[in-house]
């Protein structure tokens, strides 16, 4: 079994990686989407958020408005780190069950773990190999004020609040260059999947 880390900076393309990957015949396990189903109303982490934020940044209906948390974070490293120190533990349990239960199931399985705070979580450590998204930052910022219709000032936060990308770029085994056609990154996708399935065949053989 091949697990491969699969992350990039906000706006530089890794959902669409990670849905080529997945299409080619990986087996997807996304972080992002783990982590909202961690802090959903009555979970450990919900509680410990709620504990230490304040019932500010909940909706009506009790759930965690994630925008509201997110404008906290953005502009503020100290209760980031709160924030991760609450969730990543969490998410991190998770993702090394969902990996123990394909590798019961499906032993010669290609495993891309989606992970947007890889590095930030230190969760690289053991993988295979790690794939980062790459985009250079102007077009981050491009893309993701178009994206989300955010301001400049309010984009920059959001980019500052992560890695930068030109260090997650220097940290990865293998970098998938965003910044051109949706087809050359297609392509690239495909042969790193290429190179890590064919990884896996010698290994077995």
């Amino acid at each position: 079994m091949i697990v491969a880390g699969l992350t990039g900076g906000i706006a530089t393309g890794k959902s669409t990686v990670a849905a080529i990957f997945e299409k080619a015949g990986a087996r997807l396990i996304d972080a992002d989407r783990i982590a909202r189903e961690a802090v959903r109303k009555g979970s450990p982490a919900y509680r410990d958020i709620v504990a230490h934020f304040g019932k500010d940044v909940l909706f009506g209906d009790g759930e965690i408005d994630r925008k509201r948390l997110a404008a906290i974070i953005f502009n503020n490293p100290a209760e980031q780190r709160a924030l991760e120190h609450i969730v990543h533990p969490q998410v991190k349990q998770e993702v090394d069950r969902r990996v123990a239960l394909i590798r019961r199931q499906a032993p010669d399985a290609l495993i891309i773990l989606d992970i947007p705070l890889l590095f930030e979580a230190g969760m690289q450590p053991g993988m295979d190999a790690v794939i980062v998204v790459y985009a250079p930052k102007h077009l981050q910022l491009a893309r993701l004020m178009a994206r989300d219709g955010l301001t400049e000032p309010e984009a920059l936060a959001r980019i500052r609040a992560q890695m930068p990308i030109e260090s997650k770029r220097a940290l990865a085994t293998r970098v998938i260059d965003n910044s051109g056609s949706r087809e050359q990154t297609r392509q690239q996708a495909l042969e790193i999947y290429r190179q890590l399935a064919g990884s896996q065949t010698q290994s077995i053989g």
